[in-house]
């Protein structure tokens, strides 16, 4: 393969997105992690699977970041999920250390490459990312809004009993409780879904979305939803490697665009092999200029927290 992704954290998210990558063959995977043996052992596993799943792409584990030298993009999952007991400050306060620590070995061995973060709290993340590795903005970019669209998806896809290739669906903001998902620019084969259901369905639909990770954590007990989010880094991944510049939600530095300045919000972005190649500034109503601002307004507490914890 021509090109190398590395996945740093090798849990459940990091081992699910090494695979995607390596049997839809887009590269050459690396997977890191600091706990002795894991990284290596799932990449064994996932290159005896090769042979079955007929791909040819080079999976390596690895506990030291050498193995990550001149990647062309680095997902990180790394970080801790929140405990009984630990506050949202305990949490940004240790996954803030991860991530800064992280990102600064990701410019030492691959300054060129482009990160894509999936450590919470996402928002965040990118902040304290995209100062510790110095990158531009077009390079630093966080997995949230294709994550929130796919569930939104899936739920119209169910509610109306139609492929969710026909369903398409735009949630912007940060990554959480106040995201914004918007019906007026979610279709089904181009027919708005607000041609197609109640409001009354569609509201719930938009809440059921808002509170798409937690309904899995509240049914799987213990950890938190992997497939999906491994899924959406991937896509991510693929519309840089391949330069498809593809329309997809994400979470990027906003310099004025949408009206607000040095933020990490989830705006519609084109992805090509550049990274972040355009912001795209759709036209709002002014119910969701309001929850936008409002979604915002949370990602400003929280970078607020971490000029706190600095």
């Amino acid at each position: 393969m021509d090109k190398k992704v590395t996945v740093i954290g090798a849990g459940n998210v990091g081992a699910t997105a090494a695979q995607r990558l390596a049997e839809k063959e887009l590269c050459d995977v690396v997977l890191i992690d600091i706990v002795e043996g894991v990284p290596q052992g799932k990449a064994l596993d996932l290159a005896e699977a090769a042979p079955i799943e007929k791909h040819d792409a080079h999976l390596t584990g690895s506990n030291s970041y050498e193995a990550s030298a001149g990647s062309d993009i680095v997902i990180i999952t790394a970080g801790i999920p929140r405990k009984p007991g630990m506050s949202r400050d305990d949490l940004i306060g240790v996954n803030a250390g991860i991530v800064k620590n992280v990102s600064q070995q990701v410019a030492k061995y691959s300054p060129n490459a482009i990160i894509i973060i999936v450590s919470n709290p996402l928002d965040a993340m990118c902040h304290v990312a995209y100062e510790a590795s110095g990158f531009p903005k077009n390079r630093v970019i966080g997995m949230a809004g294709v994550l929130d669209s796919a569930r939104f998806r899936a739920f119209i896809s169910m509610e109306l009993n139609v492929s969710v290739e026909n369903t398409h669906a735009f949630v912007l903001g940060g990554h959480g409780d106040t995201m914004v998902p918007l019906p007026r620019y979610s279709t089904v084969a181009g027919i708005p879904i607000t041609e197609l259901m109640s409001k009354e369905r569609i509201d719930a639909l938009v809440k059921r979305t808002a509170s798409g990770g937690a309904e899995i954590v509240s049914l799987l007990k213990t950890g938190s939803a992997y497939y999906a989010p491994a899924s959406a880094a991937v896509e991510m991944a693929e519309s840089i490697l391949k330069d498809k510049k593809k329309i997809l939600p994400c979470a990027v530095l906003l310099q004025g665009e949408y009206g607000f300045q040095d933020l990490f919000i989830g705006v519609p972005v084109k992805l090509g092999a550049k990274g972040v190649e355009e912001i795209i500034e759709i036209k709002l109503l002014d119910e969701e200029k309001a929850a936008l601002k409002k979604s915002a307004a949370a990602v400003e507490e929280l970078k607020g927290v971490l000029k706190k914890l600095a």
